[in-house]
This record gives C-alpha cells, sequence and structure tokens, in this order.
C-alpha cells in the first residue's frame, strides 16, 4: 500500500512545509511592521504578506484533495509532478505577491491552471472506477480512441 502513495505523501510534506514558511513571513512582516494581532491591516507591504498567506492557505485544502483524489485513482507519479509543480508556482505567487500585486498575476494563473488538470485527472479517474466497478465499463479505453 506505501508504494501506491509514497509520492502523494512526499507532496503532502512538502505543501506543509510551504504553508509553515508562509505562515512565519507573515510572523516576520508583523514584527518589521509593529501589527500585533489580531490586526491584519497596516502599511502595504505588511498587507501584500498577509493577503499572500491566507490566499495560500485557502487554496490549500482544495489542492490537498485533488492531489489524492487524482493519485489515488489516475495516476500517482503524474499527479505527484502536478503537485510539485502547483507548490513552486504558489511559491512564486508568494514571492511575487510580496514584492508587488502584480507579481501575483502569473503565478496565480498557472497555479490555477494545475489544479484544473489535478480535478480533471480525479474526475477521470473517479469515473472510471465507478463506472467500471458498477457498470464494467472502461472509460479509459474510450479516452486513448
Amino acid at each position: 500500500m506505501l508504494d501506491q502513495i509514497h509520492l502523494l505523501a512526499a507532496v503532502t510534506l512538502l505543501g506543509v512545509l510551504e504553508q509553515a514558511y508562509f505562515s512565519l513571513q507573515v510572523i516576520y512582516a508583523r514584527r518589521a511592521y509593529g501589527i500585533s494581532p489580531p490586526k491584519v491591516s497596516g502599511p502595504p507591504d505588511f498587507e501584500r504578506v498577509f493577503r499572500a498567506q491566507v490566499n495560500c492557505s485557502e487554496y490549500f485544502p482544495i489542492f490537498l484533495a485533488v492531489l489524492w483524489q487524482a493519485g489515488l485513482f489516475f495516476h500517482q507519479g503524474l499527479t505527484a509532478a502536478l503537485g510539485l509543480l502547483y507548490l513552486y508556482s504558489r511559491y512564486h505567487y508568494f514571492v511575487g505577491y510580496k514584492e508587488s500585486s502584480l507579481g501575483r498575476l502569473t503565478p496565480m494563473y498557472f497555479s490555477a491552471g494545475v489544479l484544473w488538470i489535478l480535478i480533471g485527472l480525479a474526475a477521470v479517474g473517479i469515473l472510471h472506477f465507478l463506472l467500471s466497478h458498477y457498470v464494467g465499463m472502461n472509460v479509459l479505453l474510450f479516452i486513448s480512441l
């Protein structure tokens, strides 16, 4: 069983570490700009770091859900590679947003595209499983035609 999920687990752990890094950046920004919790407003430089971290955190559960669904029902290796690509683009989103609001756009669109691909792979994998298990139909044969 572990040989079927080890890549997904590794990408998940990297994602958690990335989220921790983003959270630490907010802590450092709070100290640098003297913004004590629960305040979330301050200089634009602080607000960009804060918003970047919040935005990444909002998408993280969606990413984890489709990462595991696509990995379990479609293909672990392809899904893990796409997961790494997603994490890489979210890192660039964070760094770009930290610099300027416009700096977030290209990585945001790219990571959204990767997320949609993962959603598509998860949907195809789950549909294939359900149809083959309950109806005896192999959807993947129709896709390869």
